[in-house]
């Protein structure tokens, strides 16, 4: 416990942040969309000129012609125009706004990337910065514990999405995330194969919060059907033990979830019941292009907030447990909470939940 009474003494001022902070993007033309942002905007009290409406289409993957035109360029008009471009620290979009952008190039240096990702990159453009769409940037706010979320020291916007397989799933992602408090279990679960590097990341941060709220498996088995989960940590469909897609959680409000797992936010359209996780050559099996699991089940199952991403991260590109659960613990908010653990943006990562939920402090 010494070194999380060390994080907890030496903690960072917790800055409250409100609905002003935030800017929603819907898609006017995309009904769940407007449904959405007309649900989430007074539960949060975002004034009406933090609400950015964008004419798009609804199809989760887009070029980088449409991305730019569409969805980028308004967005920076909206911050632009309203004079939020300081006050906004948390751009929101919403499920029917474009998930993904297609483009060339190969691992490291693919063009490849998130919506939102780049959209965290807005900030600095608007500041006359130059960015290309080659491979991933640092995160400047990656890892910095004991530093709030502010402004002029972290030049990005902070960009979550408020989606999952319905409208009505958004709705209860939403109504958990005003109803979170700070109690619950721990679950980490390490990968039944020999993977030392992500493995070491779940078992340091499982010292990082409250060990008679830990549960902890370093067993070949999978952990299935745990009560009271207010944070998960796992390999996910990555774990070759993980054969059931349902974890049979039973979720506190305000619960998040990450996993190791290259493509769990590549869609938003709901697989059947009958779907299950595959191999990669299985392709008759696949769904939504891959056999692996989606951040979807998690929220379907209660989860009031996950990590995800729409196409291959690599493992250092995903959320880094050891920085996200201490951060949640602690009483960041689930946006600053995720993007402390992230090392790169204009990247892969979506993140999924409302900017603003908290814990509170313990």
């Amino acid at each position: 416990m010494g070194l999380l009474f060390f994080l907890l003494a030496s903690g960072f001022p917790l800055l409250s942040q409100t609905g002003e902070n935030i800017l929603l993007v819907v898609n006017r033309n995309d009904a769940a969309s407007r449904e959405i942002g007309e649900y989430y905007r007074p539960r949060r009290s975002i004034p009406v000129r933090n609400v950015c409406y964008i004419a798009t289409t609804s199809e989760e993957e887009i070029e980088w012609k449409t991305y730019e035109w569409e969805i980028e360029r308004p967005i920076g008009q909206c911050l632009t125009k309203a004079g939020l471009i300081e006050k906004v620290l948390y751009i929101v979009t919403t499920m029917g706004v474009p998930l993904k952008v297609d483009g060339p190039g190969r691992e490291f240096q693919s063009t490849r990337a998130s919506v939102d990702s780049e959209l965290t990159l807005l900030y600095s453009k608007l500041k006359g910065q130059k960015i290309g769409r080659e491979g991933m940037l640092p995160n400047p706010f990656f890892s910095k514990r004991d530093a709030p979320f502010q402004r002029p020291q972290f030049p990005i916007y902070l960009v979550t999405r408020l989606a999952a397989y319905t409208v009505a799933d958004v709705k209860a992602m939403i109504d958990r995330s005003l109803a979170a408090k700070n109690r619950g279990k721990f679950v980490v679960d390490l990968r039944s194969e020999d993977d030392e590097q992500g493995n070491n990341w779940l078992r340091t941060a499982s010292l990082l919060v409250p060990q008679d709220r830990l549960v902890l498996d370093e067993s070949k088995r999978v952990i299935y059907g745990q009560r009271d989960v207010i944070a998960y940590a796992s390999w996910g469909s990555n774990d070759q033990a993980r054969k059931q897609r349902k974890l049979g959680f039973t979720w506190l409000p305000g619960a998040i979830a990450t996993e190791f797992v290259s493509t769990n936010a590549r869609t938003f359209k709901q697989p059947p019941d009958s779907w299950t996780y595959t191999i990669f050559g299985d392709r008759l099996h696949y769904f939504g292009g891959s056999p692996q699991g989606l951040s979807g089940d998690l929220l379907r199952e209660g989860a009031t907030g996950a990590s995800g991403n729409v196409y291959e991260p690599y493992l250092t590109g995903c959320p880094r447990p050891e920085y996200l659960l201490p951060a949640y613990y602690q009483g960041r908010n689930l946006a600053e909470s995720f993007y402390l653990s992230l090392n790169y943006l204009s990247w892969q990562s979506v993140i999924l939940g409302d900017p603003l939920c908290s814990l509170g402090k313990p």
